[in-house]
């Protein structure tokens, strides 16, 4: 999205969730689980060009920094490090609301390359949210100190978004990690994220739930997530669906993009 303008898409819940993005070209944000050097990540890529302040109603601090790339904007937004994005905990329904709702340009996801198979978990839940991510396989050096070796080239055509390697305490790999978020960002690059397959009986009940949720929350980002999370029993986006704060999400954004129609529209006459 290029987000120089109030009423582009997204902007509005962007706003309730206490983020100004004016002034940007992009926004990206940064998840991965704890421990994996994703404070590091941030730090060097946003330098001194951050600020820190806590998630609107919530205790949880929020991190936010910009970098330029290719003369390019980008505000960076450190989300919660997390395990997972099932909402089981705060931190974890803030980094999925942010993915699911705040729609960035692009999630980085950072992931420990000393235990790269236990950080695929939220990797895969990311790539079922958002189809703009890249893989960041932070801690390098620490792996081959170990004596491990990671096939990014064979991890990024499994997953089917860009794998970048980094050792971000010496600077390692991060002009390539620049690169991949700015080609993902900006739709240079094709991207075909592995979701798990759904078994007959599941897309079954997906044709059956999908109408019924676009039904109530039309304009929706991402439907068919939605429907996952509410055949797995979770309750926090059943209540959300309940008292209409899905569909106010999804009416703020139809709104927004009516606005933004309408601007293009006079622009365009002009």
């Amino acid at each position: 999205m290029s987000v120089d303008c109030e009423s582009c898409p997204a902007n509005a819940a962007l706003a309730q969730m206490g983020l100004d993005v004016s002034n940007f070209d992009y926004l990206v944000a940064l998840a991965g689980n704890p421990n994996t050097g994703k404070s590091t990540v941030f730090n060097a890529l946003t330098g001194l060009k951050q600020h820190t302040g806590n998630w609107p109603g919530k205790t949880v601090t929020r991190a936010e920094g910009g970098y330029q790339f290719q003369g390019k904007r980008y505000k960076l937004v450190d989300l919660p490090g997390t395990y997972s994005l099932l909402s089981a905990s705060q931190d974890e329904e803030i980094a999925r609301n942010f993915i699911l709702f705040g729609q960035p340009d692009c999630t980085i996801v950072v992931t420990d390359a000393t235990c790269l198979e236990r950080n695929l978990n939220l990797v895969l839940q990311v790539l079922e949210i958002s189809d703009r991510a890249v893989v960041c396989v932070n801690l390098m050096d620490e792996a081959r100190r170990k004596g491990l070796r990671v096939d990014v080239r064979g991890l990024a055509r499994d997953l089917g978004v860009p794998v970048v390697a980094t050792a971000a305490r010496a600077g390692e790999g991060l002009g390539d990690l620049l690169g991949a978020v700015a080609e993902v960002a900006g739709g240079q690059v094709r991207v075909a994220p592995r979701r798990v397959a759904a078994n007959a009986a599941l897309e079954h009940a997906l044709r059956e739930l999908l109408p019924l949720i676009e039904a109530a929350a039309p304009g929706l980002p991402n439907p068919r997530w939605v429907a996952l999370r509410l055949l797995d029993g979770d309750q926090r986006i059943r209540q959300a669906l309940l008292t209409g704060e899905l569909n106010d999400i999804a009416q703020r954004q139809r709104e927004a993009v009516r606005r933004f129609s309408r601007k293009m529209a006079v622009e365009g006459a002009q």
